[in-house]
């Protein structure tokens, strides 16, 4: 019976659902937020992502990967997605996709790449360009939960017109005790900025990251370089490399 309840839960979560889109927003010139009902959606973790497939009247049909970037709010899923130039889906998603449009939704998919709400360790957020999507799941959570587990997050970002969510990570930052928001340009940094623009390097981490003796988890996403970069920086600093969860994005013809 047991083996039974868990087949039926996972087939139900890695089947494909038909949803609609009920709402959106714009956060950057090329991002925009989709809000998605999904009937009988079985909730997720924050940092869990989904696939979305569409089927054109012809009958073709493309499927993408985009991670959640709210925490479990009954049927509804919130994705980010990034417009690709010349991408074959993220185009339509941004500028066709309206409301009361139908998408198909499998998921929630990952077990690794999880914030739980219930942990107690301090937590390192450290995200480069879209990566923030998921990573903004699990702040968003850390509030709807009540945690008071510390929080710190380092964004790299090309200029400050290209941050996601900007004006929520402004008023969370000053608003949310315990989480601490620290950004890194890497292409034109604001007028007045102490730093000039660059890519995020060791002095950004050790700074703006927690001390490895504190036994953080580390959530790092983004581009595969900016990932792998990360990565070796939080080692080399000596936080355990258990501790520390990557997922990475590259081209995929979004």
């Amino acid at each position: 019976m047991a083996r039974t309840a868990i087949s039926g839960r996972l087939s139900s979560r890695l089947g494909w659902r038909v949803a609609r889109l009920v709402d959106h927003r714009d956060e950057t010139p090329t991002a925009r937020t989709l809000v998605i009902e999904v009937p009988d959606w079985p909730g997720h973790l924050p940092g869990q992502h989904v696939d979305l497939r569409l089927t054109a009247e012809d009958g073709y049909q493309a499927a993408r990967s985009y991670s959640i970037a709210a925490p479990a709010n009954g049927d509804r899923i919130e994705l980010t997605v990034q417009r690709v130039p010349e991408g074959e889906v993220s185009p339509y998603l941004i500028e066709v996709f309206s409301v009361g449009y139908p998408v198909e939704v499998r998921g929630p998919v990952g077990g690794w790449f999880v914030w739980r709400p219930t942990g107690t360790a301090p937590v390192l957020l450290v995200a480069g360009g879209s990566g923030i999507a998921p990573l903004m799941a699990m702040i968003r959570a850390r509030r709807a939960t009540g945690s008071r587990v510390p929080f710190r997050l380092i964004y790299s970002v090309r200029t400050e017109r290209d941050i996601y969510y900007a004006d929520e990570l402004r008023s969370r930052a000053r608003d949310d005790r315990g989480l601490d928001v620290a950004y890194v340009y890497t292409r034109e940094a604001p007028d007045g900025w102490p730093s000039p623009a660059r890519r995020i390097s060791v002095a950004d981490v050790n700074t703006n990251g927690w001390p490895a003796p504190l036994e953080p988890d580390c959530f790092v996403c983004g581009p595969t370089g900016f990932v792998e970069t990360v990565a070796d920086i939080l080692v080399a600093l000596g936080h355990d490399s258990q501790r520390v969860r990557t997922e990475r994005f590259g081209p995929t013809g979004a």
